[in-house]
């Protein structure tokens, strides 16, 4: 299952949500298309908590540097260190291979306010 922040960050994680969950975050292609071609990203460090839209990362792109914000709470608990050297695989491949961030969910209850793909799209496009 996919799910979509207001903030243009994607969480995925299999089936339904519960606290102790892990789940893969990410940056949307709408982002990506906004910041233009990302030359840099600040991850964060494994082990680290954030609440809910706390900044947890940033990206960088020739155009602007925009804050990553956590889509819900969690612990990080892997880092895509292939993305740290390789920034442009957020530019290329931004839902795959490009993603940030691993966390463990600690309240899941927040997944069910996030927005299923057609609802993203329709904020998206407002």
């Amino acid at each position: 299952m996919i799910k979509f922040s207001d903030e243009h960050v994607w969480l995925s994680f299999e089936g339904e949500a519960t606290n102790g969950m892990t789940a893969t975050v990410g940056i949307t292609p709408h982002a990506q298309d906004t910041l233009g071609d990302i030359v840099f990203v600040d991850l964060p460090a494994i082990g680290a908590s954030f609440a809910q839209a706390s900044v947890a990362g940033v990206v960088e792109s020739v155009k602007a540097a925009a804050d990553v914000h956590m889509p819900v709470d969690g612990e990080i608990i892997e880092v895509n260190e292939d993305l740290r050297a390789d920034p442009s695989m957020a530019n290329t491949d931004p839902q795959g291979a490009g993603w940030f961030f691993k966390i463990k969910l600690s309240n899941a209850a927040q997944v069910a306010a996030l927005f299923d793909e057609a609802a993203y799209e329709a904020f998206r496009s407002q």
